[in-house]
C-alpha cells in the first residue's frame, strides 16, 4: 500500500514515528512535509500535498497529523474525492474505512500519542470499504456541490 503522509511542526514528531512504524508493516511512504521543526507552520501546507496526491493516485492513502487533527481534516475535505476522517481510535477508523471508503486518516498529536496512532492506522490501513449500494449512494453524494444554508 501507497500511503503519503504529512503534517504541521505540531505533528512533526508523531508523523516521522508513523512513517517508520508504516514502512516496517510493509508500506510505501511518501513524506510530504513538514521535513523540520519550524513553530508556526501552516497545516495547510501538508494538508493540501497530501489530499492532491491522494486525489491523483487512485488506491493510496493518506496519513495527515496535526495538533487536533480538525484543521488537516477540514482541509483535506476541500478536494474532490478525498474523504478524511478524524479518529481518535481503532474503532473510528474501521467505520471511517468501511462505511465511507476514506482516503485519509487525520490523528492529533495532541491526543493521540505513538502507540496508539500505530494501532489506529494499521486499523485504517487494513480495513477495506464496505461495498454496500447505498454506502457508495452516499459517498457519490460527497462530491456534489451546492449553495447549502
Amino acid at each position: 500500500m501507497k500511503v503519503f503522509v504529512g503534517a504541521d511542526y505540531r505533528g512533526l514528531k508523531l508523523k516521522d514515528s508513523l512513517a517508520k512504524f508504516l514502512v516496517e508493516q510493509g508500506c510505501e511512504v511518501v513524506d510530504k512535509g513538514a521535513y523540520e521543526y519550524v513553530e508556526g507552520d501552516d497545516f495547510n501546507d501538508a494538508a493540501i500535498a497530501v489530499a492532491k496526491e491522494v486525489r491523483e493516485n487512485p488506491n493510496t492513502l493518506g496519513v495527515l497529523v496535526c495538533d487536533s487533527a480538525h484543521g488537516v481534516t477540514i482541509q483535506a475535505n476541500r478536494f474532490k474525492g478525498v474523504r478524511a476522517a478524524h479518529c481518535e481510535n481503532t474503532e473510528s477508523a474501521r467505520l471511517a474505512r468501511e462505511h465511507d471508503d476514506a482516503n485519509v486518516l487525520c490523528l492529533s498529536a495532541h491526543f493521540v500519542d505513538d502507540e496508539k496512532a500505530n494501532k489506529i492506522a494499521s486499523t485504517f490501513i487494513e480495513t477495506g470499504f464496505e461495498n454496500l449500494e447505498r454506502r457508495v449512494r452516499r459517498i457519490n453524494r460527497l462530491d456534489e456541490r451546492g449553495d447549502y444554508d
